[in-house]
């Protein structure tokens, strides 16, 4: 999937995969499948689908639909994204330069 938001490009063919997160199954509203990717010049993004009820929902009518999309990030929303999806620690500590407390 590609899109360009705020001038930039977002490619999931040329971008690198760091993690994935999902939830529940088609039949749930909440679906969701989530992936977050960063781009070769260091750029953050999620790329997903879902239903009705997720962050990839659209609106329709007076209601609202699955979809799918690309999201852009910061490099903070990167990060807390990862934590909340319970993305391992090793990766977490690999793109995001965690130091021990």
């Amino acid at each position: 999937m590609k899109r360009v938001i705020d001038g930039k490009i977002y490619d999931t063919d040329t971008a690198e995969r760091i993690g994935t997160h999902g939830y529940s199954n088609f039949r749930d509203f909440r679906y969701e499948n989530t992936d977050l990717y960063k781009t070769k010049k260091g750029a953050w993004f999620l790329c997903g689908e879902g239903g009705p009820l997720s962050r990839w929902s659209q609106s329709r009518g007076n209601g609202q639909t699955g979809g799918s999309g690309i999201e852009a990030l910061t490099t903070t929303e990167a990060l807390a994204w990862c934590e909340a999806a319970g993305i391992n620690a090793d990766t977490i500590a690999k793109y995001f330069l965690v130091v021990e407390a």
